[in-house]
């Protein structure tokens, strides 16, 4: 079967020229006679492996020294528990609610300290930013916390928000190396790979130094301290080998791109064919207001449920897959992440315009 254009959410598409190569090295890792997903994380090899990962990173992003890089394990929804519990020394946090990821990290930081919303655009379902300019940020907050990219809702920042002189914390899932990106304005980024980066199974959490100390909640866990990671170089206990592997490919991959500015640039013409149809459509509507939408997820809708199944149904059979929007908005989302390439958005807006001819 010839492979299909996949706009999941995540896991997403992975470049295929990165599985091409890790399917060549699957039974032998560069003579080393055994496969990645067998190899010990003590030995030279995969010390390698995770060094070079750490560094292309480090390249892509311009990462400054006082950063560290720790590829974790649990999800991002660990680190919602993880950021109050290293964080929260006055046991303050302001929160930006802009979908469904970010109430959920508030909700979680409520069980450790008094979380606080300072903006929301749960009044509009989510389809924009808010004003994040002058914010009522309190004077004792230990930090501010956004979700940059909403996935289900297809929204993101375009301009970070006024801390007013108070970290930032920045949750990156579904944008990570989507474009370049200034790491000192913020003192945590991290993500789940699983959507632009990698294979599910790995968190990349990007720290600047001074946040990374013993001085952690009471009764954090050992594994949910930042320091002991740093401390191992991500190694304290078996990291995800393979899906580090993976990312690492993907790194490479990024690289022999042209890096982070050539990306968006990609990123911006694909999101432009697919948004261009939307705005001239009589029958497909985007959900999200221009000035907020994200160049990775796009949300639509027919204005029929009935339609929207057939849609997605149709599509489907088509080699067009995981259409379907998120089972809390309903609806379709097209997730064009890095390595989705341009003729996939090409294919899914001429099957749109077809379905419209059949359809409006």
């Amino acid at each position: 079967m010839a492979r299909v254009y996949n706009f999941s959410a995540g896991p997403a598409v992975l470049p295929e020229a990165v599985l091409k190569e890790a399917a060549a090295e699957m039974l032998d890792y560069r003579g080393s006679g055994m496969s990645v997903m067998e190899m010990s994380h003590r030995s030279k090899v995969f010390q390698e492996i995770l060094n070079t990962a750490e560094q292309d990173l480090r390249d892509l992003m311009n990462i400054p020294a006082n950063y560290k890089v720790m590829f974790l394990q649990g999800g991002a929804y660990q680190q919602f528990a993880a950021i109050p519990m290293n964080l929260m020394k006055n046991r303050v946090a302001d929160y930006i609610i802009t979908g469904q990821w970010a109430k959920k990290a508030f909700q979680e930081a409520k069980l450790y300290g008094d979380a606080c919303a300072v903006a929301s655009s749960a009044d509009r379902n989510f389809s924009y930013i808010p004003d994040c300019s002058d914010l009522p940020i309190r004077d004792n907050a230990d930090y501010v916390y956004i979700c940059q990219n909403n996935t289900i809702y297809g929204t993101t920042f375009k301009q970070l928000p006024n801390t007013k002189g108070k970290t930032l914390v920045a949750d990156v899932s579904s944008c990570f190396l989507s474009e370049p990106v200034d790491v000192e304005k913020y003192g945590v980024i991290y993500g789940g790979v699983q959507k632009n980066v990698g294979p599910a199974g790995v968190v990349i959490a990007i720290v600047r130094e001074d946040l990374i100390t013993e001085d952690v909640l009471p009764g954090t866990p050992t594994m949910l301290r930042y320091k002991t990671h740093a401390d191992a170089g991500s190694l304290f206990n078996t990291p995800p080998c393979y899906g580090i592997y993976i990312c690492g490919k993907v790194f490479q991959w990024l690289k022999s791109m042209g890096g982070l500015e050539a990306m968006k640039a990609r990123n911006e013409e694909k999101a432009a064919i697919l948004y261009n149809f939307l705005d001239r459509s009589q029958l497909f509507k985007g959900t999200v207001e221009k000035d907020s939408r994200s160049l990775m997820n796009v949300p639509f809708v027919t204005g029929s449920e009935e339609l929207d199944a057939a849609f997605v149904s149709a599509a489907t059979k088509a080699g067009l897959v995981n259409l379907k929007g998120h089972r809390t908005v309903g609806g379709m989302r097209a997730s064009i992440y890095n390595a989705m390439p341009k003729e996939g958005v090409e294919q899914l807006v001429a099957f749109m315009e077809e379905f419209e001819k059949k359809n409006g």
